[in-house]
């Protein structure tokens, strides 16, 4: 089991829109082991890769039961939608009702480089999109009314885990192929 620390809000590589995977290797597989051991510990219903300070296009999740990964996700949403509460283990404790679509087509690859199609309705579909914008830089809180993030902005500054130093950031000996570590 590898659980390794999460990167909370306030740390730049959040707010950072994540590479695509190019290398479908073993180091690839590490960070999805890595990725599922530290969500399913925290224990949470998604981990996206820059929560663990890894600016690359994979998440994983676990909801319902089933555990799942995708890597380099493309989405596809219902029009309808549905409001509901939402948290992030880059944001412990924290809990906000946050509008998304109530369905979602992911297609992506997995973890090996083979295509996958995810589908979802409720708190699948509601993951797969939390996730994702973690991907694009976007945290949950980005999507609030103005009255409830200005709330969530003042918890933040008052939860006991603000303005600690951010995790140290592992730093691959293998090449980036050009993109900054």
């Amino acid at each position: 089991m590898s659980v390794m620390p999460i990167h909370l809000f306030g740390d730049p590589v959040l707010r950072m829109k994540a590479q695509p995977v190019t290398v479908f290797d073993k180091e690839l597989r590490t960070l999805v082991k890595d990725l599922s051991d530290t969500m399913l510990d925290a224990p949470g219903a998604g981990l996206a890769a820059p929560q663990l300070g890894v600016s690359l296009r994979v998440f994983t999740y676990h909801v319902d039961g089933e555990l799942g990964h995708l890597v380099n996700p493309d989405l596809t949403l219902t029009d309808e939608e549905q409001d509901g509460p939402e948290g992030c283990l880059s944001l412990p404790g924290l809990r906000y009702d946050c509008k998304r679509a109530y369905g979602v087509v992911a297609k992506g690859f997995n973890m090996y480089g083979d295509p996958v199609t995810v589908e979802g309705t409720r708190l699948l579909a509601r993951c797969i999109q939390h996730e994702t914008d973690h991907l694009d830089g976007i945290i949950f809180i980005d999507r609030l009314d103005p009255e409830q993030r200005k709330a969530a902005m003042k918890a933040i500054r008052e939860a006991e885990w603000a303005g600690e130093p951010p995790p140290q950031v592992r730093i691959s000996p293998h090449s980036t192929f050009g993109r900054p570590r």
